[in-house]
């Protein structure tokens, strides 16, 4: 958070354009807190005396520190933060389209991460008509939350915005004006008063005053003794703020980083920390150490208070130590339940979505990328995808669609030189057992799935490492579910008190000479097993009755219809084979120097593999797929005339 100083003074408002999201009706969906503005969802948290955080991050100067931040989201994202919120810095052009801007970091986080996300803004050198540019951009690209700030001068003196804002007061007045209600709006304050302001009481008026002119809540600077929070809390009730007011929490990580984040709020470190700080202040684990202490310590007692419920973390883009107080407070929960089986978007025009095709199950960020400009998403069942156009997928260097590994570690993992395809059929192995390949590297992503493996496919481990040792290298999968409860913390997904299933689920590559052995063998199972079977050129065989999907996860919860979130579905399925196929070369291939004989392996295997689908329907029958690939390889080892 930046230092701003406050002033009574405010912009009239000249023009109202009331610009809020248009209407559309819809069934009620799955998860319905996804449908709650973030100051509801606070409320209601607050009347139910639950406890939550949210985190603060900044964006990165690099392209690849941009892709460790959308890596850290989803890692941090796990433990249940209310929201985050993206800082916003003059000097990084944030309202650009660059990947490390604060406009595109915060959209990522909404649209591909899946985080109700605020971003800040600022008044700092810009005008009237530039700010209104940015926030009509933020409104584009799915942000509803704000933070506004002044934020911090240029220089060492504010210069007066002859044709802006001086004060987060004015700012707030004008989304207002120009947006009405549309944004959610939070507002900094400080629990010491602001380092400009004339009083500690003349402070706590301009707060107020931000919140008459349409905050929704606060957010503190940092503090470092509890009873300085807890003062600052009752002041402000006792002049009428009754917004919710989140205190700033920084856990110590390292000193020279104290000494930056010091400098910059204008703060001093009491002696008493001081005291521990210096002795050590060339030793960071031992500083980190000391600081989650300190953290925990003042967090508890502001939370014995009773008067707070939601706590903000400072990360400054790290995780141990943030992470570590909130699993010693009892708020970091890794809820292995999921409102959906996949990975959910916050933008608010998709939340009506909850049917999706399996075959993004492991690249929800590409399938996100590549829907994002439909008018309507699937709702209740997943209709004709013959007449949505997904997006092409040629922007593979998007950070948000790059692997978190770099290069020099991906060939440790897939093989520095491959020697034929074999090779290659070692590295899925690998991946699904875990274990670490012949240069004693483990194997922890693939291109098609930039994770280490979920859950539920132990549930086939020895199957899987099985049937890839032998060319069926598969790239998604799911096992047979028949009415586990919702709650079961590997194939759970929805609401409490439910019950879910799923079909059998195999996709992969694998040779020519397997696939025509399949076809005789698929003969032998009829309507049991739907099968589609493609090639890079468009070679389509499939036994789908007219192209329609088939679901393969559905759950039944109480007082609500059947969901049925997850298909098969054969039209969109050769959209799928287009970028499938395309990552052998952009994510395998080009790793190695052209001309080269493992380049060449990866090629041969892009042109002449096929990619395969097979779905076992009888589900509450023992999974048939499994003997249907040993099939495969007794016919071709004992070929009979069929």
């Amino acid at each position: 958070m930046v230092n701003e100083a406050q002033s009574s003074d405010a912009t009239s408002c000249s023009s109202a354009d009331n610009s809020k999201e248009s209407s559309r009706c819809s069934t009620p969906i799955l998860d319905a807190e996804r449908h709650e503005r973030l100051r509801d969802k606070m409320r209601r948290r607050i009347d139910s005396g639950d406890k939550w955080f949210s985190l603060e991050f900044f964006p990165p100067r690099t392209a690849n520190g941009a892709v460790n931040l959308i890596s850290r989201f989803d890692q941090m994202g796990a433990g249940g933060p209310l929201f985050i919120d993206v800082t916003w810095h003059p000097a990084g052009d944030p309202a650009s389209d660059k990947e490390t801007s604060s406009m595109i970091i915060a959209n990522t986080a909404v649209n591909f991460c899946g985080l109700e996300t605020v971003l800040h803004i600022t008044c700092c050198n810009q005008s009237k008509d530039e700010i209104t540019r940015h926030l009509h951009k933020a409104k584009r690209l799915g942000l509803k939350n704000l933070m506004a700030l002044r934020g911090d001068p240029a220089g060492e003196e504010w210069e007066e915005e002859k044709e802006g804002f001086n004060y987060a007061t004015d700012l707030v007045k004008h989304i207002r004006c120009e947006f009405d209600d549309y944004f959610d709006i939070c507002v900094a304050g400080y629990p010491k008063g602001h380092p400009d302001a004339e009083s500690y009481e003349d402070d706590l008026r301009h707060l107020k005053e931000k919140v008459d002119a349409g905050a929704d809540f606060i957010i503190t600077q940092l503090f470092f003794r509890p009873e300085t929070f807890l003062k600052f809390l009752k002041d402000c009730r006792a002049i009428g703020i009754t917004c919710p007011i989140l205190p700033g929490i920084f856990p110590i990580q390292g000193y020279h980083s104290l000494r930056q984040l010091v400098k910059l709020s204008k703060l001093e470190v009491p002696e008493e920390i001081k005291d521990v700080i210096e002795p050590i202040k060339d030793n960071d684990a031992a500083i980190r150490n000391y600081g989650i202490d300190l953290a925990v310590a003042m967090c508890q007692k502001i939370m014995e208070s009773g008067m707070v419920h939601g706590l903000h973390f400072y990360t400054l883009n790290r995780e141990v130590a943030t992470v570590e107080v909130l699993r010693r407070l009892g708020i970091w929960k890794e809820d292995p339940r999921r409102p959906l089986p996949w990975a959910v978007s916050a933008h608010p025009k998709r939340r009506v979505e909850d049917v999706r095709p399996i075959f993004w199950a492991s690249r929800p960020k590409s399938y996100i990328y590549r829907t994002q400009e439909w008018d309507e998403f699937p709702n209740g069942r997943w209709g004709n995808s013959s007449s949505p156009a997904f997006g092409e997928l040629k922007d593979y260097y998007l950070f948000y669609l790059k692997s978190k590994s770099p290069r020099e570690v991906l060939l440790k993992m897939w093989g520095e030189e491959l020697m034929s395809e074999e090779s290659v059929f070692e590295v899925f192995t690998h991946y699904i057992s875990g274990e670490p390949n012949r240069n004693g590297y483990k194997v922890t992503c693939l291109p098609w799935n930039d994770d280490p493996l979920a859950p539920e496919t132990n549930l086939m481990k020895d199957e899987l490492q099985k049937v890839n040792r032998r060319g069926i290298l598969t790239i998604n999968s799911q096992p047979n579910i028949n009415g586990r409860p919702s709650a079961d913390p590997v194939v759970g997904w929805g609401p409490s008190g439910g019950y879910v299933f799923q079909k059998a689920y195999l996709e992969f590559f694998t040779a020519s000479e397997n696939v025509s052995a399949l076809l005789k063998i698929l003969k032998k199972y009829g309507p049991r097993v739907n099968y589609q079977i493609v090639n890079v050129h468009g070679k389509n065989i499939t036994n789908a009755p007219d192209l329609q999907p088939n679901a393969v996860t559905w759950g039944i919860f109480p007082g609500r219809e059947i969901i049925q979130p997850t298909v098969v579905d054969p039209v969109s399925f050769m959209y799928w084979k287009d970028e499938a196929f395309a990552l052998w070369i952009e994510q395998w291939a080009k790793l190695y120097e052209e001309e080269s004989p493992s380049r060449m392996i990866i090629q041969y295997i892009h042109d002449n593999y096929y990619l395969v689908n097979l779905v076992d329907n009888d589900f509450p029958l023992e999974n048939c797929l499994w003997q249907v690939l040993d099939d495969i390889f007794e016919e071709l080892n004992c070929p009979t005339e069929q």
